[in-house]
């Protein structure tokens, strides 16, 4: 009786499901564009196409004696239900059997089997459910559930607490993926791996990814429909701060990884980068040593690799952020006014304001310093700290003096129109600020530090990038004013510097000649 009145429940969610996919936006598309075409041919002979069914049109009956299939599915599960409820217990030697409970146990995995089909991951193809229709699915197979209340006495709150805390985790209690492993899963390998591709490029000013150079049409994945806010919004409401949590730490593993793979190249490089760092006033002598440097191309492709990640967390911190908001305002609003109002004092030490950080980080608040990336860092430290610092100083040192090599690339171009450049070069911005911040508050004296480092890498980058005015290739120039804003963009995405310091090293009027010359290209193409 269980197993039927199950089969049943899941007959009457399947088709809930569908008639709460009709009232997607998506579907509103097809009936806009028979309006159009029925206005444009309305004094015409020809044929106007015929309007779709509107949703909702299966509750208007002509008959009260017509009995659909939903009446009969309604009617079989009242019955089921009656007897299910009839007896609290049934006793069978020495065991007692409780129906309702075994019923129970029957919808929570029904409930738990459905929500992992409902997400139509594939990995060959790597399709997958948009979250934002996985999300309408899920509150109409809700909504069925919480109907059987009326005809058994469930706690059917506790089947959804059960089911939907499982879900944000990695995998459930049978050992089984979940939502959030298959999503954590898509986004890392699929959508961000297709942006290093060249296709995919991140937008600021639409806050999302977007495919670019192709027909949306024709890709396998148009990145916009699943990186835009509202559907990470749709992300954070069916992952939960727990599984955004997993997501974000899935995120600082790979950029732990690229970072692992940068000190390496540092290493190899150790005595030339030394010998820049301290002699970044001589431009013979910086000229001759950096074209002893090796993998300046492998350097720089892997620190964007690290920004997009960076860029992509961001937006799905502002998501969470959004959500939790709506969801609990007051905890909120004190999360909020404990991070602003703690103060950054010798008492406090470093331990101290790293757990507020956490603490926000998990609210989808912004930090100074990412706590994530700083656990995640912090796996990487060796036995010697000074090894360690001097390493991340180096780092530095060699992303700034590589920063002309951009120019050479006729993608590195900027984009007026997405506030980026098409292979993403201007995630650079948040990959310095955010791997300087959590180098050095593990390797350095906190905030003092940073501000320092950074200081001196945007000297270095500076001085390098202005060589350029001095360039006669004009392979070299194409995107010359292109990369010059790559130094705005990190003084504005850095809490530790100021665009008075960026004045003092290199000329503002160089920036706003070469926003109008980005922008008059960008016009005329």
């Amino acid at each position: 009786m269980a197993k039927e009145a199950k089969n049943i429940i899941t007959s009457i969610c399947d088709e809930q499901c569908k008639l709460g996919d009709q009232l997607l936006p998506k579907n509103a598309a097809k009936t806009i564009s028979i309006a159009i075409e029925r206005k444009r041919n309305q004094n015409k002979a020809k044929k106007l196409p015929q309007e779709p069914d509107k949703p909702g049109r299966e509750s208007m009956r002509r008959s009260r004696t017509d009995v659909t299939s939903m009446d009969k599915l309604y009617l079989m599960l009242t019955e089921l239900c009656s007897a299910i409820n009839y007896t609290p217990s049934i006793q069978v030697w020495e065991h007692t059997f409780a129906p309702r409970e075994y019923l129970t146990q029957h919808l929570e995995s029904r409930f738990t089997k459905a929500l992992v089909g409902m997400v139509m991951y594939n990995p060959d193809s790597g399709e997958i459910a948009k979250p934002s229709e996985l999300l309408n699915s899920v509150e109409a197979y809700m909504g069925v559930l919480q109907t059987i209340e009326n005809y058994v006495h469930l706690d059917i709150t506790r089947v959804f607490n059960n089911v939907l805390l499982q879900q944000t985790q990695p995998q459930d209690s049978h050992g089984d993926k979940t939502i959030t492993a298959l999503y954590t899963n898509w986004y890392l390998e699929v959508l961000l791996r297709r942006v290093s591709t060249g296709q995919i490029m991140f937008s600021p000013n639409r806050h999302a990814f977007v495919n670019v150079g192709v027909d949306p049409n024709q890709v396998a994945v148009n990145a916009e429909e699943f990186s835009d806010i509202s559907e990470l919004r749709s992300l954070a409401e069916l992952l939960g701060p727990y599984g955004m949590k997993f997501l974000n730490e899935s995120l600082m593993w790979h950029i732990s990884s690229q970072v692992a793979e940068l000190k390496k190249l540092v290493t190899q490089n150790k005595d030339v980068l030394t010998t820049l760092r301290t002699h970044f006033d001589k431009p013979a002598l910086m000229a001759e040593h950096f074209n002893r440097l090796r993998d300046v191309d492998n350097v720089l492709k892997r620190v964007t690799i690290v920004g997009v990640i960076l860029s992509f967390k961001t937006l799905a911190q502002e998501a969470l952020n959004d959500v939790l908001k709506k969801r609990i305002p007051f905890l909120m609003s004190s999360i909020i006014d404990f991070q602003k109002h703690f103060p950054e004092t010798p008492e406090n030490n470093m331990v101290r304001v790293e757990i507020v950080n956490e603490m926000a980080s998990a609210a989808g608040l912004p930090c100074d310093v990412d706590p994530a990336l700083c656990a995640a860092l912090r796996v990487q430290k060796s036995e010697n700290p000074d090894d360690d610092y001097k390493i991340a100083c180096l780092l530095m040192v060699f992303i700034a003096v590589s920063l002309p090599m951009l120019s050479l690339d006729s993608q590195s171009s900027f984009r007026a129109d997405l506030e980026g450049h098409t292979n993403n070069i201007h995630c650079l911005a948040k990959a310095v600020n955010s791997i300087a911040a959590a180098m050095f508050t593990i390797y350095g004296k906190g905030r003092v530090t940073i501000e320092e480092r950074l200081k001196e890498f945007l000297a270095l980058a500076s001085s390098s990038l202005l060589k350029l005015g001095q360039e006669t290739d004009k392979l070299a120039l194409r995107s010359r004013e292109s990369v010059y804003l790559l130094l705005d963009q990190i003084v504005r995405e850095s809490p530790f510097l100021t665009m008075d310091l960026l004045e003092s090293c290199f000329p503002y009027a160089l920036l706003r000649n070469s926003y109008h010359a980005v922008l008059r290209q960008d016009n005329r193409m």
